[in-house]
């Protein structure tokens, strides 16, 4: 049963390697609510989800891709957004 917490969780200096952010960032994170994670063991230690980690990249993926296409919308000319009247 550890071991499969483990390999569920891991710890926020891994999560900020992979995120390439420091530790103090991924439990701002965690506290905005955007990565699950909780204070386990004694002494307290936090814990990362590792779901959370990859909902939160798709979610930054999203967000990166909704603001290329508002980016590009204010940019395109009238005939690029609505056709050419045909």
């Amino acid at each position: 049963m550890v071991e499969d917490v483990a390999r569920r969780h891991v710890p926020p200096a891994h999560v900020a390697e992979l995120l390439d952010i420091s530790v103090d960032e991924v439990i701002e994170l965690v506290h905005q609510g955007r990565l699950r994670g909780a204070r386990v063991g004694s002494p307290a230690r936090w814990r990362i989800e590792r779901d959370s980690i990859a909902e939160y990249l798709d979610a930054q993926v999203e967000e990166a891709r909704r603001m290329a296409l508002w980016r590009q919308s204010h940019t395109a000319s009238f005939p690029e957004l609505w056709g050419n009247g045909r």
